[in-house]
């Protein structure tokens, strides 16, 4: 792709339609990982406002939420501060049959926690030695594990943040934290270097999403997901709808019996 390709904006029309068509790949993968009882994890991390919970809901909108789980974990109870780090991550990860979408997972550790100060220089520093070892495990026990982290420059992201901040149905996804982390930009930089030098592995290696064009960054990476799984497509079972039976000798109670919510509309 030229760089003028790059820097201008996805059209809109070309978007939804090759978004739809994703959308139907991603139906077949989610019979695949169905019929061959396989257990898929994606992590989605970056920067704040990097779109990562846009491209998780256009990944889920067209899946089955019995096959496809999103596991957002709010910020950690006394209880589970005392745990090894990982506890709280392992009853989520995904049986046979099920893929599960991480937005932000067990490398809060390496970025918000290390940068907002919310663990100590030993715990962060054993965290990034003992990741690639749980991630290795899970790989081995059959797991397969994609990594994404998004990327947004520091431009994008402060017209985000006000984006949010004047409208009332985003303002949920602006935190005090995130105000905060407006004034150290150099610091979660260095802690995303930091944290892919010690966790992007061979076995389990990150994967980049440019995202200042946030259509063209959700079309990029569903599409990079499904070619990182190998799937094949399935027959769908043909389905027949049959003559509705009526049914006969039941006569239903009158509507006034009934609570009806006023049509406003």
């Amino acid at each position: 792709m030229s760089e003028n390709t790059k820097n201008k904006k996805l059209d809109q029309k070309f978007y939804h339609k090759e978004l739809a068509r994703l959308q139907v790949e991603l139906t077949k993968l989610e019979r695949w990982i169905q019929h061959k009882n396989q257990k898929v994890v994606v992590i989605f991390e970056g920067r704040d406002a990097a779109g990562k919970g846009g491209t998780i809901k256009r990944i889920t909108e067209s899946m089955n939420p019995r096959v496809c789980r999103v596991v957002a974990l709010s910020k950690p109870t006394e209880k589970e501060v005392s745990q090894w780090y990982f506890q709280r991550y392992i009853p989520h990860l995904p049986a046979a049959g099920e893929i599960v979408l991480f937005d932000r997972s067990w490398y809060n550790r390496a970025g918000v926690e290390r940068v907002m100060g919310f663990c100590s220089d030993e715990e962060y520093w054993e965290f990034l030695r003992s990741c690639p070892n749980l991630e290795r495990m899970l790989i081995r026990s059959g797991i397969i594990l994609i990594k994404y982290w998004f990327s947004v420059s520091e431009t994008e992201q402060e017209r985000r943040f006000q984006s949010r901040l004047k409208d009332p149905t985003k303002r949920w996804k602006l935190s005090k934290i995130d105000i905060s982390s407006r004034d150290k930009w150099g610091e979660y930089s260095k802690a995303k270097d930091e944290m892919l030098a010690y966790t992007d592995t061979k076995i389990s290696p990150w994967y980049v999403v440019e995202a200042d064009d946030k259509r063209r960054a959700r079309l990029n990476c569903i599409n990079h997901l499904l070619d990182k799984i190998p799937y094949t497509v399935l027959p769908v079972p043909k389905l027949k709808l049959e003559p509705r039976k009526s049914i006969k000798a039941y006569v239903r109670p009158p509507k006034g019996e009934q609570t009806f919510i006023p049509e406003k509309y």
